[in-house]
């Protein structure tokens, strides 16, 4: 397995993909939609798809001694990987806005998204989103990706407008917090985030094990 990671990681993998990762300290930007960073994090991880598909990687990776499950594991393990690299630059990016910068005026004053905890929450809901519509939309045939990308890219914009929106619906003004306010519900948003990341991904990892058994190559 950690060969076949390797290869991916190597050889399949797009170098766009991991520049994208960087977009992941867009959470440091006042006055800008800052879950747009994680969706140019996926759109980097898009290209790596669309890279492998052009050498036929899913093919070659089929033809090695392994399971067809272990084929779509490491895709997910590579998908997986980046994403919690860019969550880590967001959340170096969340720490410095919430400690050193908590005085900034022009993040005090910023009308958008503040870079808090449920911000780094949302973040792991687009991933999850990511890997359930894509990934998962991507080995129902393992070569067609263009129709869940669509999907994605819908469904993830209207997240990040909702996000956006929430802390201007009345009684949800605390969802935007600034610094440290209100961290005991910052944590368990952050927390909701996390764990909707882990069942979507569990979950996609399931169904695309059952779609790709099925494809004859």
């Amino acid at each position: 397995m950690l060969n076949i990671l390797r290869k991916e990681m190597r050889l399949s993998a797009s170098i766009i993909s991991y520049l994208f990762v960087l977009f992941g300290f867009m959470f440091l930007l006042p006055g800008y939609p800052i879950l747009c960073g994680a969706f140019f994090v996926c759109l980097g991880l898009f290209q790596s798809f669309q890279t492998a598909r052009e050498a036929n990687d899913i093919v070659f990776s089929a033809l090695l001694p392994l399971a067809k499950t272990d084929v779509v594991k490491v895709k997910y393990l590579f998908v997986c990987l980046l994403e919690i690299c860019a969550c880590l630059l967001m959340a170096v990016a969340v720490v410095l806005r919430m400690t050193v910068f908590s005085q900034s005026v022009v993040y005090q004053s910023n009308a958008l998204m503040n870079a808090n905890l449920f911000a780094l929450g949302m973040a792991c809901v687009i991933f999850g989103l990511f890997n359930w519509i894509f990934v998962g939309g991507f080995f129902q045939t393992a070569y067609k990706f263009g129709r869940p990308f669509v999907i994605f890219i819908i469904v993830t914009f209207l997240v990040i407008i909702a996000a956006e929106s929430f802390h201007y619906v009345p009684g949800f003004e605390t969802l935007n917090a600034f610094g440290i306010e209100y961290i005991a519900m910052q944590v368990l948003l952050l927390t909701v985030g996390i764990v909707i990341f882990l069942l979507m991904t569990v979950l996609s990892y399931r169904r695309a094990c059952v779609h790709f058994e099925r494809i004859d190559l």
